[in-house]
Order: C-alpha cells, then sequence, then structure tokens
C-alpha cells in the first residue's frame, strides 16, 4: 500500500514539474508559479510523510515477521514432540499388539492341534469301524457271490448234463425229426381252425409218408393239400457255428457248403415224394425248426429262391410259417363267408317265390273284394228304391203308376247301367 502510494506522489510530482516546465515556456506567471511551488511543496510533504509511514509499516511488518518466525518455531518444536511422543506409544502399543498376536496364535495354533489330534483320533476310530464293516460285508458278500457260484456252477453242470442229453437227442435223426414235427403241429394246432390238415398222410403212389397235409380252402369235393415237412440238419448247422465261432473262414465256407447241399437234397426229395397234383397243390414246405438255421439259409445268396423256382419247395422258420398258415385261415374264413352269401342268396331266393305268391293271393283277394263292393253298392241301390217306392206309397197314385208299377220298382236302366260300370 505504502509502495502504490509512493509511487502515486512520484507521479504527481512528474506531472507537476511537467506542468511548471510548459508554464515556464508560455511565459511568467507569479500566481500560478507560487500555486504549483506550493503543491510542491506540499507534495513534498505528503512524500516524506509517506516514506515515514512506510518505514513504519516495514519496521512493523519486520516486527510481527519475527513473532511470527517465533511462533512458527515454537509450534514446530511442540509439533515434533508431540510426534516423537506419538511415535513412542504407537512403537510400544505396535509392541504390545504383537505380543498379543503371537500369544494368541500360539494359543490357536495349541488349540489346531489339539482339535486336529482329536480329529485324527476320531477319522482313524471311524475309518477303522468302516473298514471292518466294509471288511465283514465284502467277506460276506465274497461268501454269498461264492455260494452263488456254486449254485451256478451246479446249474451249469446240470445244463451240461441236459445238454449232452440234448445232443444225444439231436444226434438221432428220427428223434430230431420228431422235435421238429411236435413244433410244427403246435404252430398249426395254434393257427389253423380244427381239421384243416391230416397228419402222416400217403401222397403219392409209394409208402412215402408226409408229415402234415394242410387242406387247402377251396370248392371241391376234394380238396388239395398243401404238403409241410420238418427237417434240421443238425450235424452241418453245428459245424457252421463251431466254425463261426472259432473264426475259421475255410471252415465256415465249407460247413455253409455243406448245409446248402443239404437244404437242395432234402428240398428235391420233398419235390419227389410229396408234390403230386391235383391230390396236391402244384409247390410243398419245408420247414426249418429254428430261426437260426433258416437265417443262416437265407444268408446263402440265392438259395431260396431257387430251390422255390427249381424244386417248387418254400423254405420258412418258425418266424415266417405262422403268416403262411393265417393265409391260409383268411382263405377258410372267406370260404366260410362265401358259403354263408350262397345260403343268404337261397334264402332271399326262397322268399321271393313266396312274395311272387303272396302278390297272387293279395290280387285274388283284391278280386273278391271288388266284386263284394260291386254287390254292396247294387244292395244300397236296391234298398234305396224300395224306400223311395215306400215313400210314394202315401201319395195320391197317378194313371202311369197303375198302368206300369214294376218300372217304378225296378228303375229306370241308365241307373243299373251306371251301376254296373262302376
Amino acid at each position: 500500500m505504502l509502495a502504490v502510494v509512493a509511487l502515486g506522489a512520484l507521479a504527481l510530482g512528474a506531472a507537476l514539474v511537467w506542468f511548471l516546465t510548459v508554464n515556464g515556456r508560455k511565459g511568467p506567471g507569479g500566481a500560478d508559479t507560487d500555486l504549483l511551488a506550493r503543491l510542491y511543496v506540499l507534495m513534498e510533504q505528503e512524500t516524506a510523510a509517506a516514506r515515514t509511514e512506510a518505514a513504519h509499516q516495514r519496521t512493523h511488518l519486520a516486527e510481527m515477521e519475527r513473532v511470527m518466525t517465533g511462533r512458527i518455531e515454537q509450534v514446530r518444536t511442540e509439533l515434533a514432540e508431540r510426534l516423537a511422543g506419538m511415535a513412542g506409544s504407537m512403537g510400544r502399543e505396535q509392541a504390545e499388539v504383537r505380543a498379543a498376536q503371537a500369544e494368541a496364535l500360539r494359543e490357536m495354533a495349541e488349540a489346531s492341534a489339539r482339535q486336529l489330534s482329536a480329529i485324527r483320533v476320531a477319522v482313524t476310530d471311524q475309518l477303522h469301524e468302516a473298514v471292518e464293516r466294509q471288511m465283514q460285508t465284502s467277506f460276506q458278500r465274497v461268501l454269498e457271490q461264492f455260494s452263488a457260484m456254486q449254485t451256478a456252477m451246479g446249474e451249469v453242470r446240470a445244463m451240461t448234463a441236459q445238454i449232452s442229453d440234448l445232443k444225444r437227442l439231436f444226434g438221432n435223426v428220427k428223434t430230431r425229426g420228431g422235435w421238429g414235427e411236435a413244433q410244427l403241429k403246435a404252430i398249426l394246432d395254434d393257427v389253423l381252425p380244427e381239421g384243416s390238415y391230416d397228419s402222416n398222410v400217403r401222397l403219392g403212389p409209394g409208402n412215402d409218408v408226409v408229415e402234415f397235409a394242410i387242406r387247402m380252402p377251396v370248392r371241391a369235393s376234394t380238396p388239395p393239400v398243401l404238403p409241410v415237412d420238418s427237417k434240421f440238419p443238425t450235424e452241418a448247422y453245428e459245424r457252421l457255428l463251431n466254425a463261426v465261432d472259432e473264426g475259421d473262414a475255410a471252415a465256415e465256407k465249407a460247413a455253409r457248403k455243406s448245409l446248402e447241399s443239404t437244404l437242395r437234397l432234402e428240398a428235391r426229395k420233398i419235390a419227389t415224394k410229396y408234390i403230386h397234383p391235383p391230390r396236391t397243390v402244384e409247390f410243398a414246405v419245408l420247414y426249418l425248426p429254428t430261426d437260426g438255421l433258416y437265417a443262416e439259409a437265407a444268408r446263402i445268396p440265392g438259395l431260396i429262391d431257387e430251390i422255390g423256382r427249381t424244386c417248387r419247395v418254400m423254405i420258412m422258420g418258425p418266424a415266417l410259417m405262422p403268416a403262411l398258415l393265417r393265409t391260409v385261415h383268411l382263405g377258410y374264413v372267406t370260404l366260410a363267408l362265401e358259403e354263408r352269401t350262397e345260403t343268404i342268396a337261397r334264402l332271399l331266393g326262397a322268399t321271393r317265390q313266396e312274395m311272387i305268391r303272396m302278390d297272387s293271393v293279395l290280387e285274388k283277394l283284391a278280386r273278391n273284394a271288388q266284386a263284394m263292393s260291386t254287390s254292396i253298392e247294387e244292395a244300397r241301390r236296391r234298398t234305396r228304391v224300395v224306400s223311395r217306392r215306400l215313400r210314394e206309397l202315401d201319395a195320391p197314385e197317378t194313371e202311369e203308376m197303375a198302368l206300369n208299377p214294376e218300372m217304378e220298382f225296378t228303375g229306370p236302366d241308365t241307373e243299373n247301367t251306371a251301376s254296373g260300370q262302376s
């Protein structure tokens, strides 16, 4: 502030000097020169006062700066002392906290160790008990499985004996054929109606007997039959299965060839012995008792089609035979429906004849009724004439009535003609 006042005074002094210089150039002037001199003196005084005030202010500011510096040093000293005290107290507190934490951690470690020991002991006991129970259970299960295995081994031995018996059973050709024949008979009894087939029938001139002859559902006094014979080539089939199990391609090929030759031979025998039209149909059936045997026969390329084409023999298995028999059964159902239809047709024909006769009787009855109606109408007409005649008896008789009394009674001919036409 003092610097500003001093600068202002200097500026004002410079302006006065410039003004005096300018006025001095214009000419002497006593009043103006005195005024300016007084102003200049005033300015000098003001400048001196301002300088004095500035010096005083500067001294005051220096004193204040000294006082402030002292106070700041005091405050710094106090702050340093307080910070030192706080640092010491914090160090002591941190040491105490560290000691407390170390003690707490030690106690926690000891407690954890004790708990882990207790848990280890408990787990060990439980594991020991569980292992003992598991071992007992496993041992009991092993004993049960061993008992079951012994039982199964006994069953296997019994099954082996049964298989041996079955092999011996199927080793005999006649026994083998009897088993296939029994199976085929069960299928026939299950599908076909009763009395639709015969067993052990002689079809040809020789002594050859076919196992089953199915009567076909046709209209004939002696319907043709379908020969069905079962074959079970066990040897070739077993050789084929053994070769497949062993993975021997050459043996499998030879066994399949042997099976093919056996089936062709049996088909030719059936065609020669049992197909004799018109006693039989144009084909026969070779029945294989197992689906596995039929599947192996079907796997031989072209075997079934060729046998059917050349020998007129169809090869059937247990899965296909019921379908053929159901077709035959459907034929029986159709034949029964045709017979029932003919019976109904005959009944309708007889009914038609009876209706024709009834129509004749009704026609006669209508004619009689018409004649009776005519007679009744004539009687009514005669009654009306008699009534009119009786009414006329009360009136005076005229001359015409006296001359011809019967004309009035019989009535005119026009009425009689009309009644006759009606």
